[in-house]
């Protein structure tokens, strides 16, 4: 490793963003916890933009220009998302492909394989392939379709009120807002988070690490494999956890990429990044004025 790159990297602990609880009914329930997200220190801190309130969508009387608006505000988000993982999973493959890892290396290793719930009892190579599994990219399409889907297009109360797009649970008292119907007994609450792109990180989370989503992520890696980029339209066949609806969740979200043509940020994104695959190209995406982050 490079004198250069060893001084930047030592962990730096960001602020614990959502409890990694299920989604919706009947949801995969695992115990909670509240991981902080291990960042490289590469990575600069999160710009203001992001805290920026989510627009009242209930507001716009044309449906097309309310959609419009809502994948603006939402793709700056999932690009920042998905541009810092990509800086993580590109020093991944560094270490990867170092003989020897020194004592932060190490460290870093591990602080990844327990946020992404991978067994570090494994050796050297399956620990790697199942982190490079794990850390990865969701693609705009996926994100956007579901999001509008599970927060009626940002009108939701949970959306409105917790910044919550996706309708992630928690299971501590007080951790989110308590659902109106809420059947007698449970105790789980959608959880309240301090941004839209936090809830965009944490959804991101949940799908690479939670045991319920084993086949979407089997699914991207098999892309990846191929030398493609998975799209949502293919790895929405992964989510069958996601719903109690089954099926018919599954079609329904890709209806909704197909009919408002959603690929296109998928290839909108592919652009952006296909001359950026290094930790300098990153680092200048990840510290862009919102509005550069924007499709064109």
């Amino acid at each position: 490793m490079s004198s250069g790159l060893r001084s930047f990297l030592f962990f730096v602990p960001l602020v614990a963003f959502g409890l990694w609880g299920a989604l919706y009914s009947p949801p995969p329930i695992e115990q909670p916890s509240a991981d902080e997200d291990i960042q490289l220190a590469v990575l600069p801190p999160l710009p203001d933009w992001i805290l920026e309130p989510l627009p009242n969508f209930s507001h716009y009387y044309d449906v097309t220009e309310k959609k419009a608006a809502f994948f603006s505000y939402l793709y700056s988000r999932i690009a920042l998302v998905n541009s810092r993982i990509l800086l993580e999973r590109a020093h991944l493959r560094q270490l990867q492909q170092q003989t020897e890892l020194d004592d932060d290396d190490r460290r870093w290793l591990a602080a990844q394989a327990e946020r992404l719930r991978v067994d570090e009892e494994y050796g050297r190579d399956e620990m790697f392939r199942l982190l490079l599994r794990r850390l990865d990219t969701i693609p705009p399409s996926l994100v956007l379709a579901q999001a509008a889907n599970e927060s009626a297009w940002g009108t939701s109360r949970f959306a409105q009120q917790g910044n919550n797009l996706f309708g992630q649970w928690c299971f501590s008292r007080g951790c989110g807002l308590v659902p109106l119907h809420r059947p007698e007994g449970a105790t789980h609450e959608v959880a309240r988070f301090r941004s839209a792109y936090h809830s965009v990180r944490a959804y991101v989370q949940n799908l690479n690490r939670h045991p319920g989503y084993a086949t979407f992520r089997s699914l991207r890696a098999e892309a990846r494999a191929r030398g493609e980029q998975p799209t949502g339209i293919q790895l929405a066949a992964g989510l069958g956890a996601y719903s109690e609806r089954g099926d018919a969740y599954l079609q329904e979200i890709r209806s909704m990429i197909r009919y408002n043509n959603l690929m296109w940020y998928d290839q909108k994104y592919r652009n952006t990044i296909q001359h950026r695959d290094n930790i300098e190209g990153l680092l200048e995406l990840i510290t862009a004025p919102e509005a550069s982050l924007q499709p064109h």
